[in-house]
């Protein structure tokens, strides 16, 4: 049986957001202003056979949580998601999920804590992967001299967020 996975296209104050779900958890946010191109790529790397779906009803839980955060109004999330690639890139992003709102931390201190302290550059390649904008909080890590460092949503993006957790 072919896999159904439901999106929606959100509009935020910087863009558009595409968020997908399978029935069971959310499972893509797109940066803003990607279009629908990528998510379509990432759908055919991790879900070839899926149905995709447009239901701003089944994703309306997922986007009133992204925009309550993106608002300021909210600190964690609390959905289910489903995190999908490499043994280490889920070990990273279960990490920088540890990360509570408002602090920063080091790639080398993700690196560390995964028990891999010389992973620092594949700490970063596993973060530029991350599906799921906003939610696994990537934009809380920056370089061991304090610069942004990369962030799939743009670096103005980044300086954002980390603004609207307390820093800069």
């Amino acid at each position: 049986m072919t896999e159904t996975i439901y999106y929606s296209q959100m509009e935020t104050e910087d863009g558009d957001v595409f968020l997908a779900a399978t029935t069971q958890a959310l499972c893509y946010v797109s940066p803003q202003n990607e279009g629908m191109q990528e998510l379509k790529s990432w759908l055919e790397r991790h879900y070839p056979e899926a149905q995709l779906v447009k239901d701003k009803e089944k994703l309306s839980f997922y986007e009133t949580q992204l925009q309550e955060f993106l608002d300021g109004a909210r600190e964690e999330f609390a959905l289910p998601v489903e995190l999908i690639g490499t043994d280490f890139q889920k070990a990273v992003w279960t990490e920088l999920r540890n990360i509570p709102f408002g602090e920063i931390h080091t790639y080398s201190q993700i690196a560390e804590r995964i028990g891999n302290p010389k992973a620092v550059r594949a700490v970063g390649s596993a973060i530029g992967a991350n599906p799921l904008l906003f939610v696994v909080p990537c934009h809380r890590v920056v370089r061991k001299n304090g610069e942004m460092g990369g962030f799939r949503g743009g670096l103005p993006m980044k300086e954002k967020l980390l603004k609207l957790e307390g820093h800069g």
